[in-house]
């Protein structure tokens, strides 16, 4: 069972910088081939943002994730959303991030028992403090392991 008591937790602001080197290898990596990547000034793959989990390791308790208690056994990834306000960021911008826990909801399942979901928004700002883009994870726990599956209920 989740934790209810993170949704509203919000972890430390950490700032991701938008690297022209870093969005090559990028597009390179997942075989874009659109020449916005490779310009003088290049725009990244809206992917791109998910490199902000490397940056937000160098910032003591900037994820909260870890508040809604999650089973590394039942639980999993299931989604990634990325919206943009606006143009995407351009190499040479730096972002400022805040991750929050949206909601937890619980839907039910046929196989698995309950499903509850977990979202994390991250909000993600330029030095203006207008928001360039919001990141949107979402996990999911079920309340024990699917019918059939190893270790599953009889």
């Amino acid at each position: 069972m989740l934790n209810q008591a993170a949704v509203g937790a919000s972890g430390e602001p950490f700032e991701l910088v938008v690297e022209r080197g870093k969005i090559g290898e990028l597009a390179r990596a997942i075989g874009a081939e659109h020449p916005d990547h490779r310009s003088a000034q290049p725009v990244p793959p809206p992917t791109f943002l998910t490199t902000m989990f490397h940056w937000e390791r160098l910032r003591l308790d900037s994820n909260p994730w870890h508040r809604v208690g999650m089973s590394e056994e039942r639980g999993m990834h299931a989604e990634q959303e990325y919206v943009f306000h606006g143009p995407p960021p351009v190499a040479g911008t730096r972002l400022l991030c805040t991750s929050r826990i949206e909601s937890i909801t619980e839907k039910h399942g046929k196989r698995g028992g309950t499903l509850t979901f977990a979202v994390m928004v991250t909000e993600l700002r330029d030095d203006s403090g207008r928001l360039v883009a919001e990141a949107r994870m979402t996990g999911v726990e079920t309340e024990r392991a699917p019918d059939g599956a190893a270790g599953g209920a009889p």
